[in-house]
């Protein structure tokens, strides 16, 4: 490579490297932004799972005491149409 060549090589290296940088901060926020998304649905589902353990408690002591006699209305299933 010639000393007139090396400036052009550089600048085009230079380029190249600048693309890749900003390829990859691209992926990045991006992973960065799902892994939040997934973050916030975990918490959410945690929060479910423990609601509903503590419903499956509560009713498998109901059952236990016999308090199941009567029906609640949300314990109801609707009927077909």
């Amino acid at each position: 490579m010639s000393p007139a060549q090396a400036p052009a090589w550089l600048e085009s290296r230079l380029e190249a490297l600048e693309s890749r940088i900003a390829y990859q901060e691209h992926w990045l926020a991006l992973l960065d932004e799902t892994v939040a998304r997934q973050d916030r649905r975990l918490v959410q589902l945690e929060r479910i799972n423990a609601m509903m353990q503590e419903k499956l408690r509560e009713q498998q002591q109901a059952l236990q005491e016999g308090e199941m006699a009567e029906p609640r209305p949300e314990d109801e299933i609707p009927p077909h149409y």
